[in-house]
């Protein structure tokens, strides 16, 4: 019925070798991802075109927009849209327009994969976040419209969230590894935390200075938990949302530096 739409079949199953066979299938100029998990809003593509028209970006896109239908959902959109959440990067907020770091999903020129190379297939996560990392490193130009609108959903259970945001905190070492100059603050800062627990529990009696920091992102919580819009069973599900995104990223990031260290060699 539609004789420009190809199903194309991925045997390695990974996002990254999907995005690599789609890219190298087609035939436009620029190219544009749509994920699954994601609703579009009718102008996407007119912006994303326009974005490129106005910009010269080699790479533009959107920020990521979390919505929900379950209560659990919404409760995930509002804490990954916060600087406590989820460290206030610019791909996180909807209003920002700009030259970034990073956008979500995106479109590309398609000369930019002859220059610098297509998806890494050593990342089963984060190969967007390499890809466009390494387009800044080579003097690329990455642009976030706040015009490209699109709405993302969650994950809808706790567990699946906690596997999630593992799998983001495994792969980032690596990254980083591969492009340190994109080291930020706030990606480290989980797995710090992580390790401040477990020497909490260490040494739960001997030291009362080891309550403090615990004290003071017990308090964080309940502020960012509490002190907005969301009706009130959202407020308390935000009491778990954060600390189950916190603390699974964190324990990713270390065992990243551990078992796929000795998986993948980075260059």
């Amino acid at each position: 019925m539609h004789n420009n739409i190809y199903l194309l079949d991925n045997p390695n199953r990974f996002v990254p070798f999907a995005l690599n066979i789609g890219i190298k299938q087609s035939s436009g100029d620029p190219i544009i991802r749509l994920d699954a998990h994601t609703e579009y809003d009718q102008n996407y593509i007119i912006h994303i075109l326009e974005t490129f028209e106005n910009t010269h970006a080699d790479i533009v896109g959107g920020a990521m927009h979390p919505v929900g239908k379950t209560i659990f959902q919404k409760a995930v959109a509002f804490a990954t849209t916060n600087i406590f959440g989820i460290g206030g990067s610019k791909i996180h907020d909807i209003n920002f327009s700009g030259y970034s770091d990073h956008v979500y999903l995106g479109a590309w020129k398609r000369n930019l994969f002859e220059e610098i190379g297509y998806f890494d297939i050593r990342f089963k996560r984060n190969q967007d976040d390499e890809f466009d990392y390494r387009a800044n490193k080579q003097g690329k130009k990455v642009f976030l419209s706040s015009k490209i609108k699109s709405y993302y959903y969650p994950r809808k259970d706790i567990l699946l969230l906690f596997k999630q945001y593992f799998q983001y905190g495994l792969y980032k070492p690596l990254v980083l590894k591969k492009i340190p100059s994109e080291i930020k603050f706030r990606h480290v800062v989980p797995s710090l935390f992580c390790l401040y627990l477990v020497l909490f529990f260490i040494f739960f009696f001997s030291k009362i200075i080891l309550f403090v920091p615990l004290l003071f992102y017990i308090i964080l919580d309940i502020l960012f938990s509490f002190i907005n819009k969301e009706k009130h069973i959202i407020k308390f599900v935000l009491l778990l949302t954060y600390p189950v995104i916190h603390i699974s990223y964190g324990l990713g990031f270390i065992f990243g530096f551990g078992y796929l260290r000795k998986k993948y060699i980075v260059k």
